[in-house]
């Protein structure tokens, strides 16, 4: 059955995925200096998601507005993420952003919106 369903799932991956791109603002522009700052904050992120999800790609546009150089592991394309988000997030649920924090500890931040509401708070406008 999943593979009567593989080429519907490729072609709506594709159209989301084309509709991000029509769709995503343009990147905030900050001088070098400022830039690398912003870079330096955001080493300690990374957001696991899946190419065609539709609320990856909401955070996906956040992230582009935003200009923030934040790793993106697909969690579904490579296993070994994967199974990262899964055993040490504790579900296998994206998007998820992994914060690992100046001492150590790690938080493990899912849902688009509340992801969303953590970069527009450590990353304003």
């Amino acid at each position: 059955m999943s593979s009567i369903l593989e080429p519907l799932r490729w072609l709506i991956g594709r159209g989301v995925l084309g509709y991000e791109k029509l769709t995503r603002p343009e990147p905030v522009e900050r001088q070098p200096g400022e830039q690398a700052i912003i870079d330096a904050r955001t080493a300690s992120l990374a957001l696991y998601e899946f190419r065609s999800c539709p609320f990856c790609m909401m955070v996906r546009k956040v992230l582009h507005g935003k200009n923030l150089n934040i790793e993106k592991r697909d969690a579904r394309r490579n296993r070994a993420w994967g199974e990262e988000l899964k055993s040490e997030g504790g579900k296998w649920q994206v998007p998820c952003l992994k914060i690992t924090h100046s001492d150590g500890r790690v938080t493990w931040l899912y849902e688009s919106k509340d992801i969303i509401n953590y970069l527009n708070e450590e990353f304003p406008d």
